[in-house]
Formats: structure tokens, C-alpha cells, sequence
């Protein structure tokens, strides 16, 4: 286990951690080349024991011996990049949660029949693009029993570092994949879907007839201009979560939380 007290930005391999770019760490989607960054011990621990590989660690000085003295010895012989805080600080850009980064290996990405195989409750995130709500779902997604998730292209990866860290490492634990083509996709594996819209035919989201479908898709998408024309059209019931006060919709996140509750499996 190598250790290495930070004194310069142009430390060999420490790019993984300040210069580059979440596009760049991810590389390519469906192959181990990519990266991502997992932050905070907790999250870490999700990740080693999900089998994802570690590549590097930056860590406080204090946390080697402290906090992540588990995670450094779980970790073998990477390198172990560390300083005070205000340096690693400055080297990221950001304030390290708990002091803590892993720089980790992607795995390769399955497909829709392997995640849907077994599954009977499955999100389906269209086109969100920040990272704080794709890892509130996902949270959400693992407390309230959901199955499976799928992600459409235009939305904001998962691995990406702020949605891990907000999922608390729930990515790791719920099977996902991206979709290419959603409707064929979820007709493929058997599944129903109900779009979360505002619409004329929209029911509400304790209708009977949503409970009591075997297989269920539930698609989220933006708050801002919601789900597309095409994927409420595509979907086989489109719902709604009743308000009150005149408010019109919840945030993704929050809304995701109230479906997956009222359409859990029975």
C-alpha cells in the first residue's frame, strides 16, 4: 500500500481525482475501461462490497488511521494520495464529504432482459439530467422495493460522483442499465408502463388497476418539461399524484418517492 503525501498537482495519477472530467472518467458506458469516483467511507464500503475494483484513494492524513483505516486495508496495494484538508481541497475543487475519494472501475453494463428478468417493479428515469435527483431516486428506488432501473441516454449518468454520493451508494445495490429504446425495451420483458404525468387521462396513482399489474414500469421524468409527448403516448397508463393547495407536481426526486411507495408490490 503505497502512500503518497501530496506536495504538487502534477503527482502521477493523481489526474484521476483534479483534472479530469466526469465524461472523461467514464470513457465508454458498456465496457471496465471508465472510472468514477465514489466519496465518503461509507459510499466506498457500498462499492467495495457491491465487487466494484479500486483503482487509487485520496484521503485525509488523518482518516488513513482513522475513519478509512478499513477501506485502505480492504483496498490492497493502491496508491494512497493524501494531505491536509484545505490541499486536497484545492487539488478536487471541492470539500471532501468525511475526507475521503476512491477512484473505482466501472463494471461492464448489463442488459434490459438481465436486470428485468426477475424483477416486478422496475423506475425508469427519462431524460433527468441532475446528478441530485438521479441519486434521490435511486435512493428512494432501494428503501421502497423497486426491482430494477432503467436510464434513458439524455439523462445524468449514475455513477456520476454527486449522485452516488446523494444515493448513498443505492446504485450499487439496484440493478440499472441504460435504454436505448424504452417502450420496446419494456414491452420485451414483459412489462406495463405508466407514465407520471399532468394529462387529461391521467388517473391517480392509488388507481386499482396500477396495484394490481403483475409487472410495472414507472417512468419519472423531469420537473421541468416532464416526460416527452412520446413516452406518455407510448405508455400503457399515464397517473398522477393528487395535490393539495393548488400546487401542480413534485420534484422528480420527491414524486418518485410517493410512486414507488403507492405501487409497491403487494
Amino acid at each position: 500500500m503505497p502512500i503518497i503525501k501530496l506536495t504538487t498537482l502534477s503527482t502521477p495519477g493523481l489526474d484521476v481525482f483534479c483534472s479530469l472530467t466526469e465524461r472523461q472518467l467514464k470513457s465508454c458506458r458498456d465496457t471496465t475501461e471508465g472510472l468514477f469516483i465514489a466519496e465518503s467511507p461509507k459510499v466506498i464500503r457500498v462499492a467495495l462490497n457491491a465487487g466494484y475494483e479500486p483503482v487509487a484513494l485520496l484521503c485525509e492524513e488523518k482518516h488513513i488511521t482513522g475513519d478509512a483505516k478499513d477501506i485502505v486495508a480492504r483496498c490492497g496495494d493502491i496508491p494512497v494520495y493524501t494531505g491536509q484538508r484545505e490541499l486536497l481541497a484545492s487539488i478536487t475543487g471541492y470539500t471532501l464529504t468525511r475526507g475521503v475519494l476512491c477512484a473505482m472501475r466501472r463494471k461492464s453494463m448489463p442488459t434490459v432482459s438481465e436486470v428485468c428478468g426477475e424483477a416486478r417493479r422496475v423506475a425508469v428515469i427519462d431524460g433527468v439530467v441532475d446528478s441530485t435527483n438521479i441519486g434521490a431516486i435511486f435512493r428512494s428506488a432501494a428503501a421502497l422495493g423497486i426491482d430494477a432501473v432503467l436510464v434513458t441516454a439524455d439523462s445524468c449518468d449514475p455513477l456520476n460522483r454527486r449522485a452516488v454520493r446523494v444515493s448513498m451508494g443505492s446504485v450499487f445495490l439496484v440493478p440499472w442499465t441504460w435504454t436505448e429504446h424504452l417502450h420496446d425495451d419494456l414491452r420485451a420483458a414483459g412489462f406495463k408502463s405508466v407514465a407520471m404525468a399532468l394529462t387529461d387521462k391521467s388517473v391517480p396513482i392509488d388507481d386499482e388497476r396500477l396495484k394490481a399489474e403483475d409487472r410495472l414500469a414507472i417512468i419519472m421524468g423531469t420537473e421541468g418539461d416532464g416526460l416527452p409527448q412520446q413516452v406518455i403516448d407510448g405508455a400503457d397508463y399515464v397517473a398522477r399524484i393528487p395535490m393539495s393547495y393548488g400546487v401542480d407536481s413534485l420534484n422528480v426526486a420527491a414524486a418518485s418517492a410517493v410512486a414507488f411507495w403507492e405501487l409497491r408490490r403487494r
